[in-house]
């Protein structure tokens, strides 16, 4: 079910992630969310291309 893009991803998704949270906690404020902002960003962008690979193997 998972293929190795999805895991790219979600490997994206995490870095972006405790990124953020080490930017926060640092003191970085402002940059920690920015940073926090990626991983919606990130996860909309693999669903997009999940979602096309579905209809085009449907078609």
């Amino acid at each position: 079910m998972f293929k190795l893009s999805d895991l790219f991803i979600l490997i994206a998704v995490a870095i972006s992630f405790f990124l953020s949270g080490y930017l926060w906690f640092n003191g970085y404020r402002e940059q920690g969310i920015f940073t926090a902002l990626w991983v919606p960003s990130i996860l909309a962008f693999g669903i997009y291309f999940k979602v096309s690979a579905l209809l085009a193997r449907g078609r």
